[in-house]
């Protein structure tokens, strides 16, 4: 699967990490929806974690399709819930 991270760039995820990033995400959706920004700070910084561990990084010509789009370190709750708004 390939992953970006807004703001620093795709990676390639093999596919026997995918269930721990997928945990991950769902960690972080169920924050948002929550609206805790602790637990989504958490999530996020674990999140990105595991895409950079387990992931290999693409080149900046490598320019196809993501198929998971992860915030960029650092979001806050709120950016993360007005993208999301955007994309509505």
């Amino acid at each position: 699967m390939i992953v970006r991270i807004l703001g620093d760039g795709r990676y390639e995820v093999p596919e026997a990490d995918l269930p721990a990033v997928e945990q991950l995400d769902a960690d972080l959706l169920d924050a948002i929806e929550r609206n805790d920004e602790g637990a989504f700070t958490g999530a996020l910084a674990d999140l990105v974690g595991e895409v950079r561990h387990s992931g290999t990084r693409l080149g900046h010509e490598d320019v196809g399709p993501s198929e998971m789009v992860v915030p960029h370190e650092g979001s806050s709750l709120a950016e993360v819930v007005a993208l999301l708004a955007e994309e509505a």
